[in-house]
């Protein structure tokens, strides 16, 4: 793909990292609109303001947003502050509105993404459009899925194509409203380079608390940027009101973000970081033998479960697994969420092994 660097967006110039989008969940009101951006205008870090106008919302009767004549105030705020302005849309009526006011940049969000149908109808409506899109994760933590909806973006002509990282819905409880799976960013930026991805801590974490460390774990994955959900008031916001932060603590959350460099010509550092990375090598490979050796062994439960007409799953005998080692994980520093995802993925790759086992023939 050839997408354009961000610098080459045309939104503002000489955009530093982190590129900063920011503005309320919701348009609730023209003076509520115009007020959060007079204030973030004053951050010279801000760099695009959003609001949402269309709210998908999981339950009817939520507050569902203002519709169009909110885009009337997304152009009087970028008439008013010259901060670019920039909306979410869910289907081809949200763009064709969008693009008559004027906005300047469009974000597609998670379950718009995980449908490749509205996908196709948002691509076909913007074919010989020159506007920045940016496509939020699907809601499942589904790459080729992300992959396919970015895809769509750039095949209608866009070159000006970003993601953004939201974090995936899970069934069980945790820290995150959405939780983060920050592998499958980085493996959208392996097998996609060239393409921007930003950030948006306020879905992630869901509490306010929880941006900053978010955001920073953000910019030492050398993410381009953030989108942070800004609200004159959150407590009264209409919507996610809990994961809204004022103006003030954006502020305050960007100044004292680390900003890390990608790469150094140090040689000490980059010797050291060698060796370092060797050992982390050497310990990859006895990982590696040492599973070998637990397949090994979980094929021959298999048999013996077989000759006996037993079945492969055991739920007490993984319920004390998974326990004994959250607990053993705890001690040696390793999180419960690591060790769940660890363990579940070895516990069902010798499910694998033991269902193998059985399909053979006696």
């Amino acid at each position: 793909m050839k997408i354009k660097n961000l610098n080459n967006w045309g939104l503002k110039n000489d955009i530093e990292r982190p590129m900063l989008i920011a503005g309320p969940c919701s348009a609730e009101t023209e003076e509520q609109v115009l007020q959060t951006a007079r204030e973030l205008a004053k951050n010279d870090n801000v760099d695009v303001y959003r609001a949402g106008i269309w709210k998908p919302r999981t339950r009817p009767n939520a507050f569902e947003g203002v519709g169009s004549r909110g885009l009337g105030w997304l152009k009087k705020v970028k008439e008013k502050t010259r901060l670019p302005v920039c909306t979410e849309v869910a289907n081809t009526t949200h763009v064709y509105e969008s693009l008559k006011y004027g906005i300047d940049m469009l974000w597609i969000g998670a379950r718009t993404s995980a449908n490749p149908f509205a996908m196709q109808e948002i691509a076909e409506a913007l074919k010989g459009i020159d506007i920045p899109v940016f496509i939020k994760n699907p809601i499942t933590p589904d790459l080729e899925l992300w992959i396919g909806a970015i895809e769509r973006i750039y095949n209608a002509g866009i070159t000006r194509v970003g993601a953004i990282h939201r974090g995936f819905s899970n069934y069980e409880k945790t820290m995150y409203r959405n939780l983060p799976q920050w592998q499958i960013p980085i493996e959208l930026k392996s097998r996609i380079p060239e393409i921007p991805i930003l950030s948006d801590p306020s879905h992630i974490g869901g509490k306010s608390e929880l941006i900053y460390d978010l955001s920073q774990q953000a910019m030492d994955l050398n993410f381009e940027g953030l989108m942070i959900e800004t609200h004159l008031n959150p407590k009264a916001a209409l919507s996610d009101a809990r994961q809204q932060i004022t103006p003030d603590e954006l502020a305050s959350i960007i100044n004292k973000l680390v900003i890390r460099e990608p790469m150094t010509d140090d040689q000490r550092v980059l010797h050291e970081l060698a060796e370092l990375r060797s050992k982390i090598n050497i310990l990859d490979d006895q990982l590696l033998v040492t599973l070998e050796q637990r397949m090994k062994i979980a094929e021959k439960i298999g048999l013996y479960k077989k000759k006996h007409n037993l079945t492969i799953l055991q739920n007490k005998r993984w319920e004390e697994i998974i326990y004994g080692m959250i607990k053993k994980g705890a001690e040696k520093g390793i999180s419960r969420l690591a060790i769940n995802r660890i363990f579940k993925a070895i516990h069902q790759e010798s499910i694998n092994h033991q269902t193998e086992v059985m399909k053979k023939d006696n």
